[in-house]
């Protein structure tokens, strides 16, 4: 079928693939191993443009592609099997059946396959990795006054949310969102400091009053649509704009507006001002794009290059058995430029090598843009020397990464001979209890894998033992509670597998013998030692214990088992140590508020939302009280006379 495009040819998202109408018929057996059924499904698919859908048995989307013939793209993948990545081997062997949407032309199939994929995220589409390293900026256009901050996580809980990035210089990066924050009147806080007043911020023009709403919600926007010019590269653009509302402003005699632009304009053009890069035709704006792989990693390098100006410098991070060069820094380019708005393409980029289809992208760039965009392979003089030097910053990068993949093997494989491991630990989980003399016992679980912690599989644990209290600590009893409740559904009588992604190859407990002999105790009696590696690492001369030995094993502090040991140990001890002054800090903003008759835990949430602070309950009239939701008259008059008894 054909799909119908908008007026910016964006496709309709509610494109539905069909199967191939006449072998609807379904079968379980891969189509690499029924020859029969594989010719005619091939068979099946015109030699058109369009998009095409892998499945698996389970009916599962594997992979979505694009191909301006469909017909021998496809065949493509099941010719000299041996031939392709073990990616593309391991996906072709899964694949039960073949559907496809033909579309008029190859840069709609790039559009829908870029929608489909945003849509279904299929396994096998996944090429850029996840790299935490790599901060973003995101600005939260979902909300009536926006944010905007820089995080490592890119997780869209909003569609109308931007991020921005990744971007490598992270010194860099926050000194640019510093200088924009002292330029603009941006929001500063994520809650308000006052409830009927504007902070400090607001006195010296840092902010335009957000909190009290002494802004309209539509010139905030407009404000932070010219700080969005910043992070979108341009700058440039951005000072031209604002020159022309200096001038008029001058003409208007507003000479204290005229004063402020001139401000804006004289630090955006600070920005970045020492990394300009030579080139003869510096009013054309362009992407320089290229990378540096090993049999393991690709890390891509792309420099964002306005008005001759190096003003951005993205990094990547691609599985390097994804594809040859072409088609990594096509699919990278793809992904990068889908989530970007068409004000931010540049009208050049230079690739490092010819994209396989590059024509395509350069189609559907332009009519995103609206404007002529032009990818280029340049071969010598200045063009190819600024794609040598990014090809050099992603050589550096690979070194780096390659450097810190060296030591976590390294570590894991002498953690393996130390522990007599059969294999290189996969998972490593450590726990530590945080408290002060028995009260707010909190536990924390953290997770490296690989030799590199994952913070999605961190937990933090409220230690529930009634004899834990203030006054009374038991780290024994507060590491077996813990152990019990992570390991409770792999017990005896549990059904869930001792295997998998979440089965740990290693426990480590921050403790000695003592909390050690705790937690085998408890795992002794869920039936899990023998499937279970549990060690310990005392603080004070870093001694590993293992059950079962009264003495540590022999071991060096600096030995890098040990150190990844530590590094594990510590991040526990962090993570443990910031919830327990998390919970501590809540308790003792609770604790007075916990004294008055009536006003249990949920209003008390209600009251300290509003005013932020007991010091601000304490100075509010009743009238003011009673605003909060639930608090009525009396109960108003109740907190009033708790903090003001004379006044009874």
């Amino acid at each position: 079928m054909t799909i119908a495009q908008s007026q910016d040819s964006q496709p309709v998202p509610q494109a539905v693939p069909q199967p191939i109408p006449q072998l609807a018929q379904q079968t379980n057996q891969p189509l690499i191993k029924t020859s029969d059924r594989l010719e005619a499904r091939l068979k099946e698919i015109p030699p058109e443009p369009g998009v095409y859908f892998m499945r698996d048995a389970n009916d599962n989307i594997l992979y979505i592609g694009k191909s301006k013939k469909l017909r021998s793209r496809v065949r493509s993948y099941f010719r000299n099997l041996a031939d392709h990545s073990p990616r593309i081997e391991l996906m072709v062997r899964q694949i039960v059946e073949i559907e496809f949407i033909v579309t008029d032309t190859e840069a709609e199939a790039l559009a829908l396959e870029a929608n489909l994929i945003k849509q279904h995220q299929p396994h096998f589409n996944v090429l850029l990795k996840d790299d935490k390293k790599y901060p973003y900026v995101c600005i939260t256009w979902s909300e009536d006054y926006p944010r905007i901050f820089i995080t490592r996580r890119r997780q869209l809980s909003q569609k109308q949310d931007r991020y921005y990035g990744p971007y490598v210089d992270t010194f860099a990066l926050r000194q640019t969102l510093r200088i924009v924050k002292r330029l603009f009147p941006l929001r500063q806080r994520p809650k308000p400091v006052f409830k009927d007043r504007p902070c400090l911020n607001y006195d010296i023009g840092r902010c335009p009053g957000v909190c009290q709403q002494l802004i309209s919600t539509e010139e905030y926007h407009k404000i932070m649509a010219k700080v969005a010019m910043v992070f979108q590269g341009r700058a440039g653009e951005l000072v031209e704009t604002l020159k022309g509302q200096m001038e008029q402003a001058a003409e208007n005699l507003n000479f204290e507006v005229a004063a402020r632009l001139r401000d804006q304009i004289t630090g955006l053009k600070n920005l970045g001002s020492d990394q300009k890069v030579s080139l003869p035709d510096d009013t054309i704006s362009r992407d320089a794009i290229a990378l540096s792989s090993d049999d393991v990693s690709a890390c891509v390098q792309l420099f964002q290059i306005r008005a001759g100006r190096l003003v951005g410098r993205l990094g990547f991070v691609a599985d390097a058995q994804s594809g040859s060069t072409g088609q990594i820094l096509q699919r990278v380019l793809e992904e990068h430029y889908a989530n970007a708005d068409p004000v931010e393409f540049p009208t050049e980029i230079l690739v490092q090598e010819e994209l396989p289809d590059g024509d395509i992208l350069a189609e559907y760039l332009s009519d995103r843009k609206g404007r002529k965009v032009t990818i280029v392979y340049p071969q010598r003089q200045t063009k190819a020397e600024l794609l040598e030097m990014v090809e050099r910053n992603a050589q550096y990068e690979l070194a780096r990464a390659q450097k810190t993949r060296d030591r976590n093997v390294s570590a894991m494989e002498d953690l393996a001979a130390l522990l007599d491991l059969p294999d290189l630990p996969h998972r490593i989980e450590g726990y530590d209890i945080s408290h002060i003399q028995g009260s707010d016992a909190v536990a924390s679980r953290v997770v490296f894998v690989d030799g590199m912690p994952a913070k999605q599989y961190y937990r933090r644990y409220k230690i529930r033992n009634p004899e834990v209290k203030a006054g009374h600590s038991d780290d024994f009893a507060s590491l077996a509670e813990v152990i019990q409740r992570r390991f409770r559904d792999y017990g005896i009588h549990a059904d869930k597998p001792r295997t998998g992604a979440d089965w740990p190859d290693v426990v480590m407990i921050d403790g000695g013998k003592g909390q050690l002999s705790a937690v085998v105790k408890v795992l002794s009696e869920m039936g899990l030692m023998e499937d279970l590696r549990v060690i310990s690492l005392a603080k004070q001369r870093e001694e590993v214990f293992v059950p079962g030995e009264s003495n540590p094993l022999e071991t060096e502090a600096e030995q890098p088992g040990v150190q990844l040991l530590r590094r594990l140990r510590d991040e526990a001890h962090r993570f443990a140590v910031s919830f327990h002054r998390q919970q501590r800090t809540e308790r003792m903003r609770r604790s007075r508020l916990d004294e008055i008759p009536g006003l249990g835990h949920q209003r008390q949430k209600l009251l300290l939302g509003t005013f932020r602070s007991i010091d601000y309950i304490r100075e509010a009239s009743p009238e003011q009280l009673t605003s909060v939701p639930t608090i009525g008259p009396r109960l108003a008059q109740q907190i009033y006379d708790y903090f003001h008894p004379q006044s009874g």
